[in-house]
């Protein structure tokens, strides 16, 4: 999947360190969490399967709400970018 024209990586560079930072790492941490096919897998279908992961964690309500449904193609974009095997690493 290419990457969405209204998606920005710099943009969800900003919300995974504002938002996913305390639990999984800087972004280059936690964009080589998973492969870009993975993350694929992880945001498709309005990010269901990345929505189940982080239920009963202390963020499972962001996950549900509308920060997160407006801001996730930009925060998929991000680690999409930066994915395991995507060969670039972030400067943050």
């Amino acid at each position: 999947m290419s990457t969405t024209a209204s998606a920005d990586i710099a943009k969800g560079q900003k919300w995974y360190v504002k938002n996913c930072k305390e639990c999984h790492g800087d972004g280059s941490k936690g964009a080589a969490l998973h492969t870009q096919d993975e993350w694929e897998e992880l945001f498709g279908n309005s990010a269901k399967l990345l929505i189940k992961k982080h239920e009963g964690s202390k963020v499972e309500l962001y996950f549900k709400g509308d920060e997160f449904k407006d801001r996730s193609k930009h925060i998929r974009d991000f680690l999409f970018e930066y994915g395991s095997d995507s060969g670039n690493v972030p400067a943050c």
